[in-house]
């Protein structure tokens, strides 16, 4: 059951058409990744969605209201967790979920429970009285999750939430995302972070210059844009109409990235083959949902 729902979305500002009649639906319970590059109008959609900014054309559906109609019942029942650290420098790490606490009338006691609960939670109870001026990146984005999750949200929505992060305290935040999707909190999850979508997400949607191009599971997108494995084939300038011409010949699906073409849905028979006299110079590789989102989108910028 679907609990955000578009249904032929526009969002124009002047001359540019950010969102471009999308609609789209994010079950219940459910990590959906939002995928796309930058200025493909994943920040406008999350915008809208959250009732932050009107549409131009178009309606929206959160947990079955209209979020024109009701943005305060919706806000209620969102926790937002955004790309910019937008952390009170004037507050310390408690005061900051406190204060925060205070915008969904949360009373004081029950305010002070949760917000002890999630700096445990987040790893964050050491830094309980520390000025946020005094945390690194990794913690300031670890307190934005915990202050998106103080009123105890039936969605999370989190634009890019490991940006930043090393390692260690990325795959933290991965683990903090699947226990609260154990717990039936609905996550939409805008990232430019494949391995993140691959790894967090039941489905991803990849957007484009306004427009929804795909929506399905990560497997079932590689295997429908780019096959289970892929051949890298490092090429210079005066060898590439040579191999372009060798695998158009051979029939072959491929994409020339510069100093490298990719070979898309080789069939066993011909993999093993590799792809004809250049096989010893071919990387082969298993096929990953990056590799679809440049199919999609290209490898060129778009701002």
């Amino acid at each position: 059951m679907a609990i955000i729902k578009t249904k032929n979305l526009t969002k124009k500002y002047k001359d540019l058409l950010a969102v471009d009649d999308v609609s789209l639906e994010v079950d219940e319970g459910e990590c959906f990744g939002l995928l796309g590059p930058n200025g493909a109008g994943k920040t406008t959609l999350i915008r809208m969605i959250t009732a932050v900014s009107p549409p131009n054309k178009g309606d929206i559906w959160v947990s079955g209201m209209d979020v024109r109609t009701h943005p305060w019942q919706v806000k209620a029942i969102l926790g937002v967790v955004p790309q910019l650290d937008n952390l009170d420098p004037d507050l310390t790490v408690f005061q900051n979920l406190r204060t925060f606490a205070r915008y969904f009338d949360i009373p004081n006691s029950e305010a002070h429970r949760r917000s002890t609960e999630l700096l445990n939670l987040f790893e964050l109870k050491s830094k309980r009285n520390s000025n946020t001026r005094e945390l690194s990146g990794g913690m300031k984005r670890r307190l934005l999750l915990a202050r998106g999750l103080i009123n105890q949200p039936k969605i999370l929505i989190l634009d890019e939430p490991t940006i930043g992060l090393d390692p260690q305290a990325k795959y933290l935040v991965w683990r903090k995302l699947n226990e609260l999707k154990s717990q039936g909190v609905t996550q939409l999850l805008c990232t430019q972070n494949m391995d993140e979508a691959a790894t967090l997400c039941e489905r991803v949607a990849i957007m484009h210059q306004g427009r929804i191009l795909t929506v399905d599971t990560p497997p079932a997108l590689i295997a429908r844009y780019v096959g289970n494995e892929v051949w890298e084939i490092p090429v210079n300038m005066a060898e590439r109409n040579m191999v372009v011409k060798e695998l158009e010949g051979r029939g072959l699906d491929f994409e020339d990235a510069g100093d490298r073409i990719h070979v898309f849905h080789t069939a066993p028979d011909v993999a093993s083959q590799g792809p004809g006299n250049l096989s010893e110079r071919a990387r082969r590789r298993p096929a990953t949902l990056e590799d679809v989102f440049f199919r999609l989108t290209g490898r060129s910028l778009t701002e």
